[in-house]
């Protein structure tokens, strides 16, 4: 099961933002936007800042200082989709991948909750309800 950051309670909105206005994504936002922090707490426990000062244990890789991309195929391989509806990685990525990490981990903070999502449903199911909608009329 994949669990995708962006359909977090507050994700997307701030996503937006992030579009809207490119200096958004950049780490200094979080001195000028509270609700970065606000959304990492009630998401994670902790915020970007708290994070940082999380002291690594042995042995750890430093993932969060990866290329975006390359995070994005690591939070992968951990059950987790941290990019758009068209597959690019999320401009606010940068503001919660140390908290995703450290959670992911055990290390510190927790793991937000993620329903399960739906299930599509298979190209033929589609098909008969459309061939079915057609002889209707």
């Amino acid at each position: 099961m994949t669990r995708r950051l962006v359909d977090l309670p507050g994700i997307d909105d701030l996503e937006l933002k992030a579009i809207m206005k490119r200096d958004f994504a950049e780490p200094e936002a979080r001195y000028e936007c509270p609700e970065l922090d606000e959304t990492s707490r009630k998401l994670f426990g902790i915020t970007a800042d708290e994070a940082a000062d999380v002291p690594r244990p042995a042995g750890w890789d430093n993932v969060e200082n990866l290329p975006p991309a390359d995070q994005a195929a690591a939070f992968e391989a951990e059950g987790w989709d941290v990019t758009d509806n068209k597959r690019r990685v999320l401009r606010t990525l940068g503001h919660f991948n140390q908290q995703l990490w450290l959670a992911i981990r055990g290390v510190a903070g927790e793991v937000p909750f993620a329903p399960e999502a739906e299930k599509p449903l298979a190209w033929g199911d589609n098909l008969a309800a459309e061939a079915n909608r057609f002889r209707k009329r």
